[in-house]
């Protein structure tokens, strides 16, 4: 008994070292962007860095979820640690921002895979009493990510080089690929069927055209522009046939029959508001303190510790609440919680010290944090095992979109704002001392700041206050959609009765 337990938490560790690799890399990269441009040039195309990265990532999660329910778990997670790491040795020589991006939608592939199934791996092995301290475990790997992920950046590109940042991740997966090959031996009881070719073709130019017209619109193209209107337009064309395609294949990668189950449809719902709201939290306090406040850029990782704290503390609350109340009770509280920080968070203002946003910080990720937890728990209960991994994948691909959605609409709010202040309130003054850009990313530096007069930084600190505000103001609306999404989960608990067939059957040798 002694020896199945270390051989589960030597499973584990390799399934969270892969998470934490696949989470942590987008945070790893923003820190060391500027430097990387310096070296590489393309300052006109770094955002496919990350964008890149993040296209794959998402596209890739339904996909790798399905086929993972299809011809087992094990094989698609090691495929994912194998592609992120080729991806990853890539990234460290790379000569150019082309080169590097295309070797970041490769990571981006690996990561697509990582992320979901390991989640489910858990669901598979472990008996369902263990299941909301495993959660709670996982939950917590994303915040850490978060935290750690810009300040080992920050001092990687500091102090050794930046690509380093890749580099780094070869021996963490290695370890990881390592301790699940060897340890973690899956039961064979899988649903092998006819790989839905269209259906995944449509749904990767889909989510393609979504992301390139929401990250390119309002920056390299007005977003009149007959480009992203053609991307949106591709975007609806191929989901409507995406969604076609999936209502008469006999074995679709997101399979209608659970968006009927009730739990499912609306922890889904809950995912993609909570993604919305929680990464405008994410992007535009590090904004506001620099840009308000006059923090250093330096510490960006630091000023959202408060925040990380709670969501990890949550996260772990939420997993043992789960074990003793309904799946809806635990997530009003947290919906609630989480509107109610970010409503706090609107009503900062130049005069609000940093405890007191540190206070509407933790509050906020409080609230977030049984997220992390919870929805993943609550879309599989009840799904068939052979459907699991496409559960976790679509629960995960929805919170991804809806981050990356809410970022781009708050962000068009915040900036309109933004600007639209400042030309009232410096009623057109124009000099040298004026920036030559007014995109609050711009102003954050203490070198730009010091080039401009007192006076015209007081209003523009001003004008950056506001719109940062309204931007969490709009914020609260998917925060009170996550509530209402969550306040109709029905009464369902985690049946505590029942045990996984992993439990029985997968993971460590006997």
């Amino acid at each position: 008994m002694a020896e199945k337990k270390n051989r589960l938490g030597l499973i584990v560790a390799g399934l969270l070292l892969g998470v934490l690799i696949a989470a942590m890399d987008n945070t790893i990269v923003s820190t060391a962007m500027g430097t990387i441009v310096g070296e590489l040039g393309g300052l006109d195309q770094f955002v496919w860095v990350t964008s890149a990265y993040m296209v794959a990532e998402m596209a890739g999660m339904p996909i790798f979820g399905k086929l993972s329910d299809m011809y087992g778990r094990k094989r698609f997670f090691v495929f994912g640690i194998i592609m992120f790491l080729l991806g990853s040795a890539l990234c460290g020589t790379a000569h150019s921002i082309t080169e590097l991006s295309i070797y970041r939608a490769i990571q981006g592939i690996g990561g697509g895979a990582l992320v979901p199934i390991a989640f489910t791996i858990v669901f598979d092995i472990f008996p369902v009493e263990s299941r909301g301290k495993m959660a709670g475990m996982f939950g917590a790997v994303f915040g850490v990510s978060s935290l750690f992920g810009p300040l080992l950046g920050a001092y990687i590109t500091d102090y050794l080089e930046w690509r380093w940042i890749f580099y780094i991740n070869l021996p963490l997966g290695i370890a990881a690929f390592l301790l699940v090959v060897l340890f973690y031996h899956e039961s064979h009881e899988h649903s092998k069927q006819k790989i839905d070719i269209w259906g995944a073709a449509t749904l990767v130019g889909s989510v393609v055209s979504l992301m390139f017209a929401l990250e390119l619109g309002g920056s390299k193209y007005a977003w009149d522009s007959p480009v992203i209107i053609g991307l949106f337009a591709a975007f609806a064309v191929l989901m409507i046939v995406f969604l076609a395609v999936e209502a008469k294949v006999a074995e679709p990668i997101v399979s209608y029959d659970m968006f009927r189950k009730r739990l499912f449809a609306f922890s889904s719902a809950a995912a993609l508001f909570y993604g919305a709201a929680f990464i405008t939290a994410a992007v535009y306090i590090p904004i506001f303190v620099q840009g308000v406040m006059g923090g250093n850029a330096t510490n960006s990782g630091l000023i959202l510790l408060p925040m990380t704290l709670s969501s990890v503390v949550a996260s772990q609350v939420g997993g043992m609440l789960s074990t003793k109340m309904s799946f809806r009770s635990v997530m009003i509280l947290s919906a609630v919680i989480f509107g109610g920080g970010m409503l706090l968070l609107g009503t900062i203002t130049p005069e609000t010290t940093r405890t007191m946003l540190s206070i509407y910080m933790l509050v906020a990720g409080f609230g977030m944090g049984f997220s992390f937890s919870v929805l993943g728990m609550s879309a599989i209960q009840g799904v068939d095992a052979r459907q699991r991994g496409s559960a976790n994948s679509t629960i995960s691909f929805l919170r991804s979109l809806g981050m990356t959605v809410g970022i781009t609409i708050f962000g068009i709010i915040q900036r309109n704002d933004f600007h639209d202040r400042l030309s009232s309130t410096l009623g057109g003054a124009s000099g040298q001392n004026m920036p030559a850009t007014m995109d609050p990313q711009q102003m954050l530096s203490p070198e730009r700041r010091a080039l401009i007069p007192a006076p015209v930084m007081e209003k523009i600190s001003s004008a950056l206050s506001v719109s940062v505000d309204h931007a969490f103001l709009w914020a609260v609306i998917p925060a009170a959609l996550a509530l209402v999404s969550v306040s109709l989960m029905g009464g369902s608990r985690l049946q505590m009765s029942q045990m996984g067939p992993g439990a029985r059957k997968d993971g460590a040798h006997h």
